[in-house]
């Protein structure tokens, strides 16, 4: 007889024989810094069933996904700085949806369906953003203010049936949330509020909204969203992945936590070595690990003395950086600088919550294809002094481009990055491949994957099934 299994208490639920993410923060000298959203540990125990791969190739999975599930939720679009004065517009496109993003001359915010009501004309092309002061048809002329209302009609004496008042540009639902303005396709969907807590509670100390866009990427990728999105969902990879890194990250000690059906996180913790490194590793071999390119201008700043920390010392170096770029962060710990906390808010998007250079990403599928997706990369930079500079305007890259070849990329950042996407095509054709047609996920390290797949069969109207029940 096959004997039960038993779900792992929070507790246990990581690698064995190395300190939990939860005993280093408490060893830390200025844990009372910390904020309190870092002390809780909220795993839950999803299920061990495999998920099936047809979730990630199969046309008519995705088509359910782009009818059932991207056509209810909340998903950010842009920046509030992408739009900053009235005429400002940004274009976000997902599968077949497209949506105009402006403000008005009374500084409300619009995102109108990216469509004439004509002949079903896109208003502008899409991936775009710009200037324009009213919204006129390419094709035939038809034009609507920033309110929405059609202004123009070409040739009225022949459109007698059309009421103009009738024929406002329909609008999705719009949100802002630090910094960022959400859209929504479905009248009947919860609140923005409601569908990122505990998020805003949980990121304040962030300040994303006194951020800009001073770097961002978008990337395009030879597989199906989900495969791009999980593999920043977990730290599994990262001692294969990424081997320079093995000495000043925690790697498979990372914490993973589930909040809400829409909100996971991890914390992951750098200055620490992975537990693969085996044996006691010297503070200063993690610092060097975590240095990052040429140390050549650091000279002695990272050296460690007796007794010292690298988690310290790491953390005091960037506070010094930040505050020689007008933003003093002396106040915060030392887990806030050099950790990675990292939400996932239901569908695609990521949060990196650090107070000094927030990272946030996001995925959606390209046009109509199962097997083709976008990445966007984006660095929140702190406002400098004399205001808020223009967005970073994104540079795309193709499959084959290096992250390194976008101006501003460090290249031993880009070569992560570089490493990430690699192993993507490969995933999505080896599910091709594959005579087991299913992934089996860790119940712990990649609990967070298993938690959107939950949550997604719940917009598909698949819970109850053993999947979703499991």
């Amino acid at each position: 007889m096959d004997m039960a299994i038993t779900a792992p208490a929070p507790g246990e639920a990581r690698c064995p024989g190395a300190p939990s993410v939860q005993d280093v923060l408490d060893s830390d000298p200025d844990k009372a810094r910390q904020p309190a959203s870092y002390r809780l540990d909220s795993y839950r125990f999803l299920g061990d069933k495999d998920i099936p791969f047809e979730r990630y190739t199969s046309p008519d999975f995705f088509k359910a996904e782009i009818d059932l599930m991207w056509s209810r939720v909340w998903q950010w679009a842009c920046r509030e700085e992408h739009i900053a004065e009235a005429g400002d517009y940004y274009v976000y496109d997902v599968g077949p949806y497209s949506l105009l993003i402006t403000r008005d001359e009374n500084d409300e915010i619009h995102a109108y369906y990216n469509a004439c009501l004509h002949r079903g004309t896109k208003l502008k092309p899409s991936f775009t953003e710009g200037y324009s002061p009213k919204l006129a048809c390419p094709f035939h002329g038809w034009t609507w203010n920033l309110e929405g209302k059609l202004i123009d009609l070409p040739c009225a004496w022949d459109f007698p049936h059309v009421d103009k008042e009738e024929f406002k540009l329909p609008e999705a639902r719009v949100g802002v949330w630090g910094g960022f303005v959400f859209i929504c396709l479905d009248d009947d969907a919860p609140s923005l509020e409601e569908y990122l807590a505990p998020l805003p509670e949980h990121a304040a100390h962030a300040e994303l909204a006194d951020r800009y866009v001073s770097l961002h990427v978008q990337k395009e990728l030879p597989c199906n969203w989900k495969v791009a999105s999980e593999a920043f969902l977990e730290s599994y990879h990262t001692h294969v992945t990424h081997p320079q890194l093995q000495n000043g990250t925690g790697d498979i000690n990372t914490q993973y936590d589930t909040f809400s059906a829409h909100v996971n996180r991890l914390i992951s913790l750098a200055g620490v070595a992975s537990p693969y490194s085996g044996n006691e590793v010297a503070q200063q071999t993690i610092l060097d690990t975590m240095v990052l390119g040429d140390r050549s201008a650091i000279g002695d700043a990272l050296t460690m003395t007796e007794g010292g920390s690298a988690r310290t010392v790491m953390g005091d170096f960037f506070k010094g950086m930040i505050k020689a770029g007008g933003k003093d962060l002396d106040d915060r710990s030392t887990s806030e600088i050099i950790d990675t906390v990292g939400y996932f808010v239901f569908p695609n998007g990521h949060f990196f919550l650090a107070p000094s250079f927030p990272i946030i990403y996001r995925f959606r599928p390209l046009g109509m294809d199962p097997t083709k997706a976008l990445f966007d990369l984006l660095l929140l930079a702190p406002l400098p002094p004399g205001g808020r500079p223009a967005p970073y305007e994104a540079v795309r890259i193709g499959i084959e481009d290096s992250y390194s070849s976008v101006p501003g990329v460090d290249p031993s950042l880009g070569e992560i990055y570089d490493q990430d996407t690699g192993n993507m095509g490969w995933m999505q054709e080896g599910m091709g491949a594959a005579k087991k047609k299913t992934a089996t996920f860790a119940n712990y390290q990649e609990s967070r994957i298993r938690h959107i797949h939950q949550t997604l069969d719940t917009y598909l109207g698949l819970e109850g099934t053993e999947l979703a029940a499991s």
